[in-house]
């Protein structure tokens, strides 16, 4: 018994020792409250040989070690303000519209040019093609493609003019169709194909094509917006690819992609009314079914990758994974759209203000009760 005591009584006094050190450790810290520096010490015992073999880093924030790792995450708050998310940002869009008109002036300067350029039909006859060899011309039915764009463009006016975020829409659809229109103004003049049209009247060439006669074409094909129906389009050599094709397109696709998606019906009646004017573009031998081919793929090409770059926010990001980003364009669509957080939700207002005595509840008349 005495040896077991003897041989206890060393770890008794070890124990009694390290309770009388530890007996003021409290169960938590508040590490703001003035008594703080005091638990720190208390707690730390710098002195012991355990506290000077595992010395912990020095913190930041000046929070003694422990065995909790805290991690710090920065994660971009929430943007719940509609115009944070979706700025409107009218001089970009102001902006947009100026290289809108600045490549519609220079493809219509492109088309001045060609018209000189165009081989003489009495000489060289239409291009072999697929569709036009088999259909006999019909005039008419490019007044009624023309009258579709018309139709398709007043509807997308209403729509983008009624949309929450119209600026937005605007923008983009002023960008798209800078792109095509510049595309469209190199194609044409770098290729020059016969004409189409056996029928189709085309201005008289001019021997001399001076800087006052081109300018003097383009601005008369502003004028009539390209369009035949009003006698403005009396030029001809604007082949690759179909200035008809690429409205109809890009206006059903608009529509598609800013109404609402219950409306399917009308989506669809707008789908029908392109593919018709596009057919009749065609049915009066406007143009080449090439012409056609290449004006919708770059359409639907330019409306969809653009649109994919917009609606992911990771894509805004240029590295050698993104392919989308060797686009020539991108640089241009990053600075149009890196303030616009994600898809533009499916919202409508009206975009003028009501007058105040419109909105203003009248007065109840006193009833019975009162």
């Amino acid at each position: 018994m005495k040896v077991i005591l003897k041989t206890a009584w060393p770890s008794t006094k070890i124990i009694q020792r390290l309770s009388s050190t530890y007996s003021e450790v409290p169960d938590s810290y508040d590490y703001n409250t003035p008594n703080a520096a005091s638990h720190q010490s208390a707690y730390a015992h710098p002195g012991s040989p355990y506290h000077q073999q595992n010395q912990p880093p020095p913190s930041d924030t000046g929070s003694p070690s422990s065995d909790a790792v805290m991690i710090k995450i920065d994660t971009p708050s929430p943007l719940r303000d509609d115009q944070q998310r979706y700025p409107k940002e009218i001089g970009k869009t102001l902006l947009a519209l100026v290289f809108l008109a600045l490549n519609f002036f220079i493809a219509t300067v492109s088309l001045s040019l060609v018209h000189d350029r165009v081989p003489d039909r009495d000489t060289h006859e239409p291009l072999p093609d697929a569709f036009l060899d088999r259909v006999q011309a019909q005039d008419w039915a490019l007044d009624v493609s023309e009258i579709l764009i018309m139709v398709v463009v007043n509807s997308c006016v209403l729509l983008i003019t009624f949309h929450k975020h119209r600026f937005i829409v605007m923008r983009r659809v002023f960008l798209l169709l800078s792109v095509l229109y510049m595309m469209r103004s190199m194609t044409m003049y770098v290729t020059v194909l016969p004409v189409s049209s056996r029928t189709y009247y085309c201005s008289p060439k001019s021997n001399a094509s001076s800087a006052g006669v081109i300018v003097k074409r383009a601005f008369q094909l502003i004028s009539g917006m390209g369009l035949s129906i009003n006698g403005k389009q009396i030029y001809c050599g604007d082949y690759i690819y179909s200035g008809h094709t690429v409205t109809l397109v890009l206006g059903y696709l608009v529509i598609s992609e800013y109404s609402p998606k219950r409306f399917w019906p009308i989506h669809w009646i707008y789908w029908m009314a392109s593919m018709t004017g596009v057919v009749m573009v065609l049915v009066a031998h406007g143009h080449y079914t090439v012409d056609v081919l290449i004006a919708y793929y770059a359409t639907t090409r330019l409306f969809w990758t653009y649109h994919t770059l917009a609606n992911n926010s990771l894509l805004l990001k240029q590295n050698g994974n993104n392919y989308i980003g060797r686009e020539w364009w991108y640089f241009g669509f990053r600075y149009f759209e890196r303030n616009v957080r994600g898809p533009i939700p499916l919202q409508y207002d009206c975009p003028l203000s009501l007058p105040a005595s419109w909105t203003k509840k009248s007065p109840k008349l006193p009833g019975r009760e009162s």
